[in-house]
Order: C-alpha cells, then sequence, then structure tokens
C-alpha cells in the first residue's frame, strides 16, 4: 500500500476534477441547503446521472470532503461547508474552477520548462495577464477566482493591518474589490480606489452596485508599469508582487513610496513561505503555478521586508492570519 501523502499526490489528477465537477452541478449547494440525502434523491433533484455521481461521491468521501452514512446518505461536514457552499464568504469554488480549467491547461509546459528554462520556452509571450483577460468569459472566471481566495480573508487581514486612522486606500490590482469592500465595510468613514486595468472596469462597477457603496468606492483605470499610482494614506498589494520577479516588485515598490502619502502604509497581503521554505503546502503548489501562470513567486516574510525597506519603508511588521494570506506592513515616514 502506498503511503498516505504519496496516495493523495498520485490521486490528486482524478480528485481535484472530480471536486470541481460537483461544485460545477450544485451538489455540495444542494447539500449545504437538505442536509443528509441518498445519491438516488441527489441525481433526481439535480437531474443528473446517478452511477456517475455515486462514483464521484465515493471519491470525495474517501478524502472526508463528504460524509457517507451506513445507509447510504452523504452530508458536508460542518468544518468543509463553509469553503464549498456557495452563499458563504468563504466559498472557493471559483479558485478550483480556475485551477481546473486555466492552470492544468498550462501543466505540460512545465516538461518544457524543465529541460530549457521558462525565458527560452515563453520568449515574446504576451503579459499574464493578457491571457487571463482574453475575453468576457476568461476575464469574470478570474476574477471570480481572485474574490474567492480574498473575500472572506480580507475581514481579518483589515483588522490585521490596523487601518483604523485610514482615510483613503489605493488597491493596487484590486480586482472586483474584494478587499475594498471588506475594508469600507469596517471603517465606515473610508474611501477606497481601485487601480487595475480597465478590463476590469465593468466587474468593479457590479460589486459596488451590489454593496451599496457608491462614491466611496471609486476605479481608476491604468497599468503599473506605464502609469503612476493614484495618491493615498494606505496603498494595498493583494496578491500582486507574488505575479512579478524582484526587479519589477521594488519598481512597483518604489511607485507605492511616491504615491503614499506622509506617515502611510503599503500592505503586501500574500502567501508567505515559511524561513525554512519548506511549507506551507499551499503556497509551495501556488509558488508552481507563478511559474505556469506569471512570472512571480512567492517569499518569505523576511524577503518582502527586504524589499520595503529598499524602497524606503524603514519600519516593517508581519502579521500572520489564521488563513494562507498574511500581511506585511510597511510605514512611511
Amino acid at each position: 500500500m502506498l503511503p498516505s501523502n504519496l496516495e493523495k499526490v498520485v490521486f490528486g489528477v482524478i480528485s481535484t476534477p472530480v471536486l470541481h465537477l460537483a461544485d460545477r452541478h450544485q451538489v455540495f449547494s444542494y447539500l449545504a441547503a437538505n442536509g443528509p440525502t441518498s445519491t438516488q434523491r441527489i441525481a433526481q433533484d439535480l437531474h443528473i446521472d446517478e452511477d456517475t455521481l455515486e462514483r464521484m461521491l465515493l471519491v470525495l468521501t474517501s478524502h472526508e470532503i463528504l460524509q457517507r452514512t451506513p445507509a447510504g446518505q452523504y452530508s458536508l461536514p460542518a468544518g468543509m461547508q463553509p469553503f464549498l457552499d456557495p452563499d458563504d464568504e468563504h466559498y472557493i469554488g471559483g479558485f478550483i474552477a480556475h485551477l481546473v480549467q486555466e492552470t492544468s491547461a498550462r501543466m505540460p509546459i512545465l516538461d518544457s520548462y524543465l529541460q530549457h528554462g521558462k525565458d527560452s520556452v515563453d520568449g515574446p509571450d504576451p503579459r499574464p495577464f493578457t491571457s487571463l483577460y482574453r475575453d468576457d468569459q476568461a476575464t469574470r472566471r478570474f476574477l471570480n477566482a481572485m474574490w474567492d481566495l480574498s473575500s472572506g480573508p480580507s475581514r481579518e487581514l483589515v483588522t490585521l493591518a490596523g487601518m483604523a486612522d485610514t482615510t483613503h486606500l489605493v488597491d493596487v490590482g484590486g480586482a472586483s474589490g474584494p478587499f475594498a469592500v471588506a475594508a469600507l465595510q469596517h471603517s465606515p468613514t473610508l474611501k477606497a480606489t481601485v487601480f487595475d486595468l480597465p478590463e476590469v472596469e465593468p466587474y468593479l462597477n457590479e460589486t459596488r452596485a451590489a454593496h451599496g457603496l457608491g462614491n466611496r468606492l471609486a476605479f481608476v483605470p491604468g497599468d503599473f508599469f506605464t502609469d503612476e499610482l493614484p495618491e493615498g494614506d494606505c496603498i494595498a498589494f493583494g496578491y500582486i508582487l507574488s505575479d512579478w520577479p524582484d526587479p519589477i516588485c521594488a519598481q512597483l515598490l518604489q511607485k507605492a513610496h511616491h504615491a503614499c502619502r506622509k506617515n502611510g502604509r503599503v500592505l503586501v497581503m500574500d502567501r508567505l513561505f515559511n524561513d525554512s521554505r519548506q511549507g506551507p503546502l499551499a503556497t509551495s503548489a501556488m509558488n508552481l503555478t507563478m511559474h505556469l501562470e506569471t512570472q512571480g513567486r512567492h517569499r518569505t516574510a523576511g524577503e518582502y521586508t527586504a524589499l520595503l525597506n529598499e524602497a524606503g519603508f524603514p519600519r516593517c511588521e508581519t502579521h500572520r492570519s489564521s488563513g494562507d494570506k498574511h500581511v506585511v506592513v510597511g510605514y512611511k515616514n
């Protein structure tokens, strides 16, 4: 018998698509609403094939993602439901869809990277987000994934960042606004500006309307390679610097220093390697996807602190959350 850790890796190629399909066909939403239910009843109500569904549910049960009673009824464990129920702020279905539909499509190129190096293989390929924003469907899928990854954690990160005295947040590459929304809901007098590519604006407009934020949430279209950042007393980078190599991160942080008001701060919100770079698993896995989909990598807190110091933020603090996304704060004198 294979060691447990090896077994999970070997059969992950099956398990992750099964997880995605169950979510796509509303199985988890159904179980969240109805509680323990037989495969026959689930299949009838969702108009899907019973035999195929049963085989999929057995895979998920083996991973303890679902529970199965002796009578053959399936349910979502309490610890899983927040992440698989589309009505919960911690839902990760969009992120899973991105991994299955986008990241997995890039995996075959790893062999070429391994033999020849990423730069030689990619050559003059367009910037990563040219591909991710290639059409409306791809753009929405990517922004949904970013929302799923950031919306729930943002509530904790706003508190950890100590933004009580902040008056104007600038969220660089803020996508459809998960962190900006959390910050605005936390601080009623705060105003926020999302700075991102023009393709993102319609989705930010949807967020503004859905949350009733009016003129408190603004959007400025731009390219942070060619444009200056809007001015504010808090400049945030959430899952942005991990898209780029150190020299580009240094340029972006210098722009942030210029845009940041006196006594303001910069927030770097991202996954962090531990100091030994032996984990966590999610950071190690996403570090590889950065190689596939972007030009960046994940870093330790110390590496981000060094970049912030070099950009003119002499005092830095690292605040670790209860999840995968943490915040390194750099203060401007």
